[in-house]
């Protein structure tokens, strides 16, 4: 078995949850714990929106295991400010808050806002260029279109190689190829992009976009499996979280995941069983 292979969802804090994948009658204030007996790393968005206090994190490395990884996003308040070179000093103030987690840090991810294009590659370099990869390292998930072009998208990989970064890898395809829009009551709408599964560096960031009819993810998740295949084997380590544009359904899909990948002899480190309230509650899903 191998620890190269990091599963979980974009949050933690879903009351929603509770009756199916958290035990009935779950507080707020056991969510984590619970949720590190169940998945085995979390991509945080909660640091999107706001920098946790000092007590925070130093409770969220006491509340989940060794094995654990948090891969944090950067506040919106420094990805979406204007230019990124003049958030160098708030990105430091920003690793020494969240700096205690210490070997609970997975990657941290910059998400760029949809209006940063290649024009603004210069800025980009400038900001890479302070990150201390080797501290912390970091991924950039890239969301105007001509991101994807093919000189952009080189250019980009380039840049990211340099710095030593990897690249987040957005797959919105269940929720795009229907015919119906499972995202059409939500407010945060995840772009239509293409799909470039480029691994820069030693890991892989992958954001799995699940449709809410589970009948709707098999064929893409078969595509993952044999890409997560594939990459363990080269020694590439995999950070894979499953989004839903109806969250309730996202640690279920999560779960099944798993235990794909474990039918399919792949090596990676099983997950820990959830106390039996919740594992059959998930029952409720399938």
């Amino acid at each position: 078995m191998t620890d190269q292979f990091w599963l979980g969802c974009a949050v933690w804090a879903y009351r929603d949850w509770v009756g199916s994948f958290y035990p009935p009658g779950t507080g707020s204030d056991a969510f984590l714990r619970c949720y590190g007996e169940r998945l085995t790393a979390v991509e945080g968005n909660t640091t999107f929106y706001s920098i946790p206090s000092t007590e925070t994190v130093q409770r969220w490395r006491q509340e989940t295991p060794d094995r654990f990884r948090f891969c944090l996003k950067l506040p919106r308040s420094l990805s979406h400010a204007g230019p990124l070179a003049a958030q160098i000093e708030a990105a430091a103030a920003f690793r020494r808050q969240l700096q205690p987690l210490g070997d609970r840090l997975g990657p941290a991810f910059l998400q760029l806002p949809p209006r940063y294009g290649p024009g603004a590659i210069a800025d980009l370099s400038q900001f890479l260029a302070a990150w201390p990869v080797v501290q912390w390292p970091l991924a950039v998930e890239p969301r105007h279109p001509d991101w994807f072009q093919p000189q952009p998208r080189q250019a980009l990989n380039q840049l990211l190689q340099r710095y030593g970064c990897g690249r987040v890898l957005l797959d919105t395809r269940p929720v795009y190829d229907g015919v119906d829009d499972p995202q059409v009551t939500s407010d945060r709408r995840k772009p239509q992009l293409p799909l470039h599964p480029d691994v820069i560096g030693e890991y892989a960031l992958v954001r799995f976009i699940s449709h809410p009819d589970r009948d709707r993810n098999p064929a893409y998740l078969a595509e993952w499996q044999e890409r997560i295949r594939q990459w363990l084997a080269q020694g590439i380590t995999v950070y894979f979280f499953v989004h839903c544009p109806q969250e309730i359904y996202s640690p279920a899909t999560a779960i099944a995941f798993q235990a794909q990948l474990e039918r399919a002899g792949i090596p990676i480190l099983s997950l820990p069983t959830p106390p039996a309230p919740a594992q059959q509650q998930l029952s409720l899903f399938s």
